[in-house]
């Protein structure tokens, strides 16, 4: 039976994919409150990939989450798999995030929030953080909010996606990315093949949620879920096969590099050391961003007594 292929619209040009330049397995620890992730960028093995910072799977059933706390000088990108989270800030905005949906926040000078269990059972994720330039780590916080039915989807020849951002297969997502990002969910069904461009100069990674699929080079060993591929720099893009009799889940991200240095103390992110100093003087007397921390209390809080 012959391979089915599905190939992105300018795959004219795609003469050699980019190659697999380091695979890492995502280990579980432990974050937030009794919160379970599987880390792969932001940990020991990999601090940073230009412009992430960090890729958490995270595994949560309530009471245990993520209680109230603070961001600086970047953008978290929660997108849910199982279950469902409430999100709550002190500005007021609160909601769910269901299976499927996409939450894409700006921090940018600062903001506090939770993210708690909305329902009973476990709750699965993944939740991105990608890097803000210089001259866009204080701006005002925003969210862009995205139901999973208003997700942009297609299939083609056995290769389905979900374009939470950037574009694939001849459709586009709306979300506004102010560090130019591709975000793409792919499931591949088994004997499919996929060719996906990535812009010039961009660094890109492969996340695994399930299957098992080859990457890179069609006579590599297959890889499973729960690790990390990073992609090198020249090629014209991923090229993928699931020669497996399971359906082929993963995430494919990449992103235009900063070039800027970082300077990180855990949820704050800026350029300098200096920076970060001035951020937790900021965080500690409720100012320059974080005026409304000082009387606030997530509904979470207070319901699970964190």
């Amino acid at each position: 039976m012959p391979k089915a292929s599905a190939w992105e619209s300018s795959s004219s040009a795609f003469n050699e994919p980019r190659s697999v330049v380091r695979k890492l397995l995502a280990r579980t620890q432990h974050e937030g409150v009794g919160a379970i992730v599987r880390r792969s960028i932001g940990g020991l093995e990999l601090r940073h990939f230009d412009p992430f910072l960090a890729l958490d799977e995270f595994s949560v059933t309530a009471p245990a989450g993520f209680p109230d706390h603070p961001h600086r000088g970047f953008e978290t990108v929660t997108y849910m798999l199982q279950g469902t989270v409430r999100h709550e800030d002190f500005e007021g905005h609160k909601g769910t995030i269901e299976a499927g949906d996409l939450q894409w926040m700006t921090a940018g000078r600062g903001i506090v929030h939770s993210e708690m269990p909305a329902e009973e059972g476990t709750q699965k994720g993944l939740q991105l953080w990608i890097n803000l330039s210089s001259k866009h780590k204080m701006i005002e916080p925003r969210y862009q909010e995205m139901p999973s039915n208003d997700i942009p989807e297609t299939s083609v020849d056995g290769v389905k996606v979900r374009v939470i951002a950037g574009e694939s297969l001849g459709i586009k997502s709306p979300v506004y990315t102010r560090t130019p990002t591709m975000y793409l969910d792919f499931t591949l069904q088994p004997d499919s093949h996929l060719q996906q461009s990535i812009p010039n100069n961009w660094n890109a990674f492969v996340y695994v949620l399930e299957g098992k699929g080859v990457f890179g080079a069609a006579r590599s060993p297959p890889v499973a879920a729960h690790h990390l591929l990073l992609l090198g720099p020249s090629g014209d893009g991923l090229e993928a096969w699931n020669r497996s009799p399971k359906p082929l889940r993963f995430v494919l991200v990449g992103g235009e590099p900063l070039r800027e240095p970082v300077a990180q103390l855990g949820p704050f992110v800026m350029n300098t050391e200096e920076e970060i100093d001035q951020t937790v003087e900021d965080f500690a007397n409720f100012r320059n961003g974080f005026e409304k921390a000082r009387h606030w209390q997530s509904e979470s809080a207070e319901r699970f007594e964190f």
